[in-house]
């Protein structure tokens, strides 16, 4: 027996080692297979991985934006990884074709770019979506249709829903540098809206949530950049100024110069939210050195806002502006609309405002529109007024249209020579002509109030009233807003008559023409003129309406 089980044992052992053998075998062969598929598909991508990666990225293209895509170059370096560069590259429209009216004179595509480039591996191609960390874009044109004038919605043979097209490609996070948005209109006189974006970052890309930007805008007027950070998307389709956006922006040394008749640096912050073409504003913005050209006196000016903005169109609805100019306070409200004439391609705006101001200081406002230093005249202001600024080539001061109605407290001159006949008139006005002199004369306090047009650069009044104590004027005629000149009529009266204004034998002769000078309740009422410059002031009486 013993030799018997022995020889079984000796029988199984050979059995053992078949089975490990063939075991062995078999991966070693699975290996050497699985090995040679590699190498094969390894050296298939090798040889075809530029043809592979450009069908990708037109195929991931056409299939996210619903689009045809053509791309001019595409070219592989093969290194440790691969790198990619490309050029001419076109998506006509965003998801779905334009409406056949949109621009039928052959429209540029929707998204152009002129150079971009990422890098990728073989593994990443092994996998059914190559995702791509970074692409670097350069001269990307992002071209919005005419409101109205979105995509056609695909009419299907087929009712049944239908699989979408497989985007193998994405894209973590796309840097553009060189970038233009341009944003098309059909409205007469609207030229389209054109941003250049020197750098933006997207990040977060994908085809049904909004993406990350970060985006640095150079302002053409005012000259500066505006730095912008916020959420934009997803694209509407059917119009894509119903886009939502967001964000917080930065405006920094903004140049106003170009803007004629008008200088200083302007610095603004602030956040935004909504879609296109209806973005609620809030910020604040800041000009330590605003001034005229009239003037060139530079005074601070910081105002809060909230503004509706179309980013279609460039128009912009204030809808609160809280000033304050100096130690001035007033409050703003209005539209700055963007006109454009698409035949000479000049562009400009057309400001409408309503200005109010109850806590203003009649200095601070003198001081930004006139060359007179100190200003003429000081004071508590309030005013009311209709502020336009028509588009076109003159200055801001020559360009601006102005009507309301102001009134002045507690009102002096800076003018000392122009003071001191204040202070001389009301003193006879009153009936003290003996204090009615440069040395004895109390200063006065007076308060103006009036109507008021402005254009071309010259103030027209159509009612100025001056009241001093003892005395009422009531003014009409033109200042020029240099302060170079004035000339006003109207009439005074007073609280004393003729003969109680003066002493000594002028008084006993006026006591016979007090009775054909007291007139509707005052004891004088005399026409007068007061013309002149800021220098040479002259009052006198209007001798050709005295009688």
């Amino acid at each position: 027996m013993e030799g018997v089980s022995g020889a079984a044992e000796t029988r199984r052992k050979p059995l053992w080692r078949r089975w490990w053998f063939i075991m062995i075998t078999v991966v070693v062969v699975a290996g050497a297979v699985t090995g040679i598929a590699f190498w094969a598909k390894y050296k298939y991508l090798r040889t075809h991985a530029d043809q592979i990666l450009r069908d990708r990225v037109v195929a991931s293209l056409s299939a996210r934006f619903n689009s045809p895509v053509e791309l001019d170059s595409f070219h592989l370096d093969i290194g440790p990884t691969i790198h990619v560069t490309g050029g001419g590259l076109r998506i006509l429209y965003l998801a779905g074709p334009t409406k056949p009216d949109a621009n039928p004179n052959n429209p540029a595509p929707m998204i152009s770019v002129d150079r971009f480039e990422f890098e990728t591996n073989f593994k990443a191609l092994l996998e059914p979506t190559t995702r791509i960390v970074t692409v670097h874009v350069s001269g990307l044109d992002l071209h919005v249709p005419p409101h109205g004038m979105g995509h056609i919605p695909r009419k299907l043979d087929n009712p049944k829903p239908q699989k979408q097209p497989k985007i193998s490609l994405v894209f973590d996070k796309i840097i553009c540098e060189n970038s233009r948005l341009v944003i098309e209109t059909t409205k007469p006189g609207k030229l389209p809206l054109v941003f250049n974006l020197s750098n933006i970052t997207l990040t977060d890309v994908g085809a049904s949530k909004p993406l990350l930007y970060d985006a640095v805008l150079t302002n053409a007027r005012p000259v500066g950049q505006i730095h912008s950070t916020g959420h934009f998307g997803p694209w509407q389709a059917d119009d894509p100024r119903d886009t939502p956006i967001d964000g917080d922006y930065s405006f920094t040394n903004a140049d106003l110069g170009p803007f004629k008749g008008i200088a200083g640096i302007l610095s603004s912050t602030g956040k935004f939210k909504g879609k296109l073409d209806h973005i609620n504003v809030e910020g604040v913005t800041d000009t330590p050195d605003f001034r005229l050209d009239i003037s060139d006196h530079p005074v601070p000016l910081h105002t809060d806002f909230t503004a509706i903005v179309n980013g279609t169109t460039g128009d912009t609805t204030l809808t609160r502006v809280d000033a304050r100019l100096q130690k001035s306070v007033f409050h703003c409200s209005g539209s700055v609309m963007r006109i454009g004439v698409p035949e000479t391609g000049v562009t400009g705006h057309d400001v409408e405002l309503i200005v109010d101001m109850t806590k203003g200081r009649m200095e601070d406002v003198l001081t930004l529109a006139t060359k007179t230093a100190p200003p003429v005249l000081e004071g508590y202001l309030s005013l009311h007024q209709n502020l336009s600024i028509p588009p076109g080539k003159e200055t801001v001061s020559r360009r601006m249209k102005l009507a309301g109605t102001f009134s002045v407290d507690q009102a002096s001159f800076g003018n000392p020579a122009m003071q001191l006949k204040i202070n001389e008139m009301s003193m006879r006005a009153q009936g003290n002509p003996k204090a009615a002199n440069a040395q004895d004369a109390t200063p006065v306090a007076s308060s103006v109030s009036g109507e008021f047009v402005q254009a071309n650069g010259t103030m027209h009044f159509s009612t100025l009233d001056y009241t001093i104590p003892g005395a009422v004027i009531r003014l009409k005629g033109t200042y020029t807003l240099p302060g170079n000149s004035f000339d006003f009529q109207g009439v005074v009266r007073t609280d004393a008559t003729a003969s109680h204004m003066t002493t000594g034998w002028k008084s006993m002769l006026l006591k016979a023409v007090d009775p054909l000078l007291r007139k509707n309740g005052a004891g004088l009422e005399i026409p007068i003129t007061i013309k002149g410059t800021k220098s040479d002031p002259h009052f006198g009486v209007d001798m050709k309406k005295m009688f």
